[in-house]
């Protein structure tokens, strides 16, 4: 599959091998969290009474972990389409502003930057930012994202097929995205010791559910963006650099 989506030829083949061993080791303990999480999402699946074969479906088409558990719900609930795209919106919009700091500018190639586009998830964000950009290349970054698909794929896949063996509903599965966002989380915050920014998202996260539990995600990341811009200022103008813009 990496292969497929990395085309290495010639003398660059040594280079790029390296770089998709490198991403291998990059993505081994999301891939520990990801796989046991997509075995979780299709255990729901199928328990909710999809066929076995909608988990690589949903895992290749749509491939968003939350708003795969969600649309579980969606599909079966016979939601319109409107709604179903106005919710998939407010889901993923946290994508757009994870977009700002990818190196998505390492990607060259009308079918690699798409695929780079589209694999831009939560998990593949979380291993990139805090890497030194003169580390990541292409082939690092594609494959980052080509494992963390497969790693969710196969779990997904695993997790439906289980259920024909496994008895009865089992309790509690749809907390283990949530798991998993807990353990990035924590390893972001490993990576750069930043006490600032956790206590911000924090708050927002507060903030956005006082004032609408049904809007709480694109409240919370509007606040959290607007609490990381006001850091960023207050800490150029008490270094004394000037402020963007203001030509000072």
């Amino acid at each position: 599959m990496i292969e497929t989506v990395l085309p290495v030829v010639g003398p660059a083949r040594r280079g790029a091998r390296a770089s998709i061993a490198a991403a291998a080791r990059d993505t081994v303990s999301v891939g520990f969290a990801l796989a046991p999480i997509g075995v979780a999402f299709g255990l729901l699946l199928v328990q909710a009474g999809f066929d076995w074969w909608w988990a690589p479906l949903f895992s290749t088409l749509i491939y968003a972990g939350s708003l795969e558990f969600l649309a579980i719900g969606l599909i079966l609930a016979v939601t319109p389409l409107a709604q179903i795209a106005l919710t998939t919106f407010l889901v993923n919009f946290r994508h757009v502003f994870y977009a700002l700091s990818f190196p998505l500018s390492t990607i060259t190639g009308f079918g690699a930057k798409t695929y780079a586009m589209y694999a831009l998830t939560d998990e593949a964000y979380a291993l990139t930012a805090p890497m030194p950009r003169g580390s990541l290349d292409k082939t690092r970054v594609l494959a980052i994202q080509v494992f963390c698909q497969a790693y969710w794929i196969i779990g997904g896949t695993a997790g439906a097929l289980l259920t024909t063996v496994l008895p009865g509903q089992i309790i509690g599965l749809d907390f283990a995205l949530t798991a998993l966002f807990v353990v990035l989380a924590i390893d972001a915050y490993r990576a750069k010791r930043d006490i600032p920014t956790p206590i911000i998202a924090l708050v927002s996260a507060l903030l956005a559910l006082a004032i609408s539990h049904e809007h709480m995600l694109i409240i919370g990341m509007g606040l959290f963006v607007a609490g990381l811009v006001a850091r960023y200022l207050l800490t150029r103008r008490a270094s004394g650099a000037p402020t963007p813009g203001t030509g000072a």
